[in-house]
Order: structure tokens, then C-alpha cells, then sequence
């Protein structure tokens, strides 16, 4: 049975890779991108480049909630099930800026996007044929980050590597928050450090410093397609199945930093990231009862 798997931010670096192995493997393929114009041609180039017909272009701008749920709603009118959702899109800012909903752009992009997202597509995800799997492209960042309570959209004090490491750090404590929800479910989730990737540098390299610092460095990073190999290793191998709530580097099972590893900071970030997206009102009564604390 064809299995759909969407990938966020599919039409550049890793997430294109992702998207284009996965179609090698013969996914049906959604991608989720903030630029259409960009993902149309991203796709016409895995098309040519696999031979995979099944592969469909999707608006879904990550910045944005109101975005996000319509980018649900349409998908449910798509396709009866997914069996693999990517969160790969991530964003980094030299200087602070802010999303559609107010929210610094790395947590708000990086993190509360992809959390309003998975959550929404849980539905979709639990009426998988087999084991779903949800993938959080994560980073050893997350052991250099803090979550800076009270002020995770860091209006005081803004670094890029500090918003950066804080982002990547959520997106670990969100996927143990969420496994311990997901026991007694079909559905996994699991977490990763692709590598240093040279499509990730926060570097402008329109300008000549930009340029000259991107090339220096580059020799030491890898390319997109060897860090998208975790990626689809936890997406598709069936050396994974049934794995849940761990951490990967190299397709190999890592520890994480004992902070995040810290369950009253999974639940705090747990809580913060509903009140700041208002999640729970798109979700049916049966799983709102199942993700909350409580209940558990």
C-alpha cells in the first residue's frame, strides 16, 4: 500500500533530499512550503530526477497559524491518511524578527509551528495502515540552549545563536512530551541531529564576507543529501519500527542533554506552546482529552 509522507520546508537543502528519497521510495509525497513558485520547481526536479509521479506541492507557511490549519484542512480533503510527517523547515535570524502571530521567528517558526502542525495532523497520522512516524529535525544545538522563561521570544537580550540553540532545544522537549502522549498509539516520534549542513548556515553569502566565510567552511560541513540520511532512516527503515521518543545522530540512537531530558521542562514547554498557539480549539474532544497531563 502507497504510504504519504509530508516534509516540511521540501523544497531547498534537506528537506528537497528528504523528499526526493522518499519518492525513490515510493512515497507519495506532499510538500509543505512557504513558497510555492519555489516548490513548484523543486518538485518538477524530483519528478525529472526519480521518475516519481506522486509528489504534490502545498502551501504551508509555518510563520503563520491561520496558515497552518488551512494547509489541514485542504490536506484532509487530499489524502484519508499519512504515515510520515518531517518536521525539517527551520529558519534562522541575524536579527530578531517576528512572526505573523508575534512570536520571535526561530521559536515561533522552528518550534510552535511544527507543534500547531503535528498536533493538527494526529487525526490523520493515528488512521495509518501501519506505524506511523513523525521525524523532528532537531540539533546538537539543543544542548548549548536554554528555554528562557519568562521570555522565550527573547525581547530582552536577542542573540541568534541563543534563539537558535532555545528553538532546536523545543524541538527535543517536544518530542519526549509528545511520545509519552503517543504510548498505546500506532503513531512514533523521534527526534535527530542531521550534521553540519552547509544549506543551514545563518550566513548571507550575497555579500563577499558572507561568501568568503560560507567557503571556509564548507569543506568541514555536509551536503544536503548526506544530511537528510537520518531523516529517512527513522521515516522509512524498518530497523526503527516500534523505536519512540529517542534521539538520533548518523542513524544511530544518541543521548540527549540531561536538560532535556528534564520532564518538568517538557511539560512546562509542553504548556506554553498550547497557550501560545491556541491549539487545542482546532482539536476534536477526544484528543484534547488524550494530550492532556492528566490523563496520563
Amino acid at each position: 500500500m502507497e504510504k504519504t509522507a509530508i516534509i516540511t520546508g521540501a523544497n531547498t537543502g534537506m528537506g528537497f533530499e528528504t523528499a526526493k528519497q522518499l519518492a525513490v521510495k515510493g512515497f507519495n509525497i506532499i510538500m509543505a512550503v512557504r513558497d510555492e513558485k519555489r516548490g513548484g520547481e523543486a518538485m518538477r526536479q524530483i519528478k525529472a530526477s526519480t521518475g516519481a509521479s506522486r509528489v504534490r506541492v502545498m502551501r504551508c507557511d509555518l510563520s503563520s497559524l491561520q496558515d497552518i490549519h488551512t494547509f489541514v484542512r485542504q490536506l484532509e480533503h487530499i489524502v484519508p491518511c499519512v504515515d510520515v510527517l518531517v518536521n525539517n523547515a527551520g529558519v534562522v535570524s541575524l536579527k530578531r524578527e517576528l512572526t505573523e502571530d508575534g512570536f520571535e521567528s526561530m521559536i515561533g517558526v522552528n518550534h510552535l509551528g511544527h507543534f500547531a502542525l503535528t498536533l493538527q495532523l494526529l487525526p490523520l497520522l493515528e488512521c495509518s495502515a501501519e506505524e506511523a512516524r513523525i521525524v523532528n529535525v532537531s540539533s546538537g544545538a539543543h544542548k548549548y540552549g536554554s528555554i528562557h522563561f519568562p521570555d522565550p521570544h527573547l525581547n530582552r537580550g536577542y542573540g541568534t545563536w541563543k534563539g537558535y540553540a532555545q528553538s532546536k532545544l523545543a524541538n527535543v522537549l517536544f518530542t519526549y512530551a509528545l511520545a509519552s502522549r503517543l504510548e498505546g498509539t500506532n503513531i512514533r516520534v523521534n527526534a535527530l541531529h542531521p550534521g553540519g549542513v552547509s544549506t543551514m548556515l545563518g550566513v548571507d553569502r550575497s555579500t563577499g564576507f558572507g561568501r568568503r566565510i560560507h567557503q571556509a567552511i564548507r569543506p568541514m560541513l555536509r551536503t544536503a543529501a548526506e544530511g537528510a540520511e537520518t531523516s529517512v532512516y527513522l521515516a522509512a527503515s524498518s530497523e526503527v519500527e516500534g523505536v519512540h521518543g529517542r534521539y538520533f545522530i548518523d542513524s544511530f540512537e544518541e543521548d540527549t542533554a540531561p536538560h532535556a531530558r528534564d520532564r518538568e521542562l517538557q511539560e512546562k514547554v509542553w504548556e506554553w506552546s498550547m497557550e501560545q498557539t491556541n491549539v487545542e480549539r482546532l482539536l476534536e474532544t477526544e484528543w484534547i482529552n488524550r494530550l492532556r497531563r492528566e490523563n496520563k
